[in-house]
């Protein structure tokens, strides 16, 4: 186990949002439509940025909608319980679920908001493996190795409020291991793990907003360490036998 002074803290990041993107339509080119973005608001990609991508956008390119009807306020109930391997907890409207990749939250993640009427945008089938593309087409228009992550909004159990999570990532570590590094006193840590990921979606998500059409945000600044392989649904989904609640 590596100490804390082999993983440098990053004095300074910067993050910012990428405005410009023009609405994605099923199989467009994201990565390249990004890679515009920022050099019209006279940038460029560098190796070691973070591209934080919202999972709507991917959700569309990939096709990831389901047709609902837009007169019927429930009409995508039924398109929650396609999407979910099991449903946890229910209250009027709402389904605490658990999709195919996992994940547990809100209604499978299933929603209506920024999407066309008569739709529903639904989880990728394999988010890594869209951040892993993503990254791949990044590379390949402007040669900077980035990490990528595909963010999504969840609520948390005991706590009110919504924050953005990652459900997919490429080239970025999800998971930072502390244990067995020692803390700023000398003392051993036995339990410290660090979901980055996530910490990196919920930065990007404060210069993205709600309904300000900025879904791409990029994270600069990083250091070395924080960039190597990995993936959300190996290193953050908890296995069953160490959920307590489930």
């Amino acid at each position: 186990m590596a100490e804390p002074h082999d993983r440098p803290t990053p004095a300074r990041l910067e993050v910012w949002g990428v405005t410009g993107l023009p609405e994605v339509g099923r199989a467009d080119d994201v990565a390249g439509m990004i890679a515009e973005a920022v050099a019209a608001q006279g940038d460029a990609l560098a190796d070691r940025d973070v591209v934080v991508v919202t999972q709507k956008i991917v959700s569309k390119a990939e096709g990831a909608m389901v047709e609902v009807d837009p007169t019927d306020p429930r009409g995508h109930h039924a398109v929650v319980e396609a999407e979910s391997v099991r449903v946890l907890r229910r209250r009027g409207d709402l389904a605490i679920t658990e999709t195919r990749h996992g994940f547990v939250c809100a209604n499978a993640g299933v929603d209506l908001s920024n999407v066309e009427a008569g739709w529903a945008a639904v989880l990728p089938d394999d988010p890594d493996r869209s951040a892993r593309r993503l990254r791949d087409g990044l590379r390949a228009r402007t040669g900077a190795e980035v990490g990528v992550v595909v963010s999504d909004t969840f609520g948390r159990p005991w706590r009110r409020g919504l924050t953005d999570v990652a459900i997919g990532s490429a080239g970025l570590a999800a998971l930072v291991d502390l244990r067995g590094s020692t803390d700023s006193l000398g003392r051993e840590l036995h339990a410290t793990e660090v979901a980055l990921v996530d910490e990196l979606a919920g930065a990007a998500e404060l210069v993205m907003g709600k309904a300000d059409r900025v879904p791409v945000a990029v994270v600069r600044g990083g250091p070395d360490w924080w960039f190597r392989r990995g993936g959300v649904r190996k290193e953050l989904v908890r296995p069953p036998g160490e959920d307590l609640f489930r």
